[in-house]
């Protein structure tokens, strides 16, 4: 089962979905918050994880019916690093640069969050990205989460620019108060 996003179809990923996920993960400006650009061995030792791990939530590929069969994925995973607002569950998206600012992300997210919180029963959902990330940090405030606080990412190296990020959450009891 996947949560229903409207114009946006989230669906289990396919062998087809490689190819276009490997030019989205090579591109610089996709990468530009996530360590740069991946070779297409890394961005398929990727998709096999996220196909090995996706159960009840994952990172589910994404679609725009009449548009195109795959944009990117969308979903919810546990974060795979320690850090002290863990364990958590995390919304996350990663879309091709051409359906930037159409509201994809956005609502795919959305049909994420009701599905962890509706569905699920989850009682709190993160969300976290480096901290000069504004595109991700405006869909986080476009989905209802607040900003919590800044923290340096374990899994970056000590100095690096992408080492400072912001942690974003939201309650179950918030979203169902503004959207039940």
């Amino acid at each position: 089962m996947t949560p229903d996003a409207g114009r946006v179809v989230l669906r289990a990923w396919r062998d087809s979905d490689l190819e276009p996920f490997a030019a989205l993960n090579a591109d610089p400006e996709v990468m530009r918050w996530l360590g740069g650009p991946q070779s297409r061995a890394k961005s398929d030792r990727f998709a096999a994880r996220i196909r090995r791990e996706t159960t009840e939530v994952g990172l589910w590929a994404a679609d725009v019916p009449g548009v195109v069969d795959f944009i990117g994925f969308v979903g919810l995973q546990v974060p795979s690093f320690e850090a002290d607002f863990m364990p958590c569950l995390e919304v996350g998206w990663r879309l091709a640069r051409p359906y930037w600012g159409f509201g994809y992300a956005s609502e795919a997210a959305t049909a994420s969050l009701a599905y962890a919180f509706d569905l699920l029963g989850y009682d709190e959902i993160v969300s976290f990205t480096a901290v000069n990330n504004v595109r991700s940090r405006r869909v986080m405030e476009r989905i209802g989460m607040i900003e919590r606080r800044e923290f340096d990412h374990p899994s970056v190296p000590k100095g690096h620019e992408l080492e400072p990020h912001v942690l974003y959450r939201i309650a179950g009891a918030d979203w169902r108060r503004g959207h039940g």
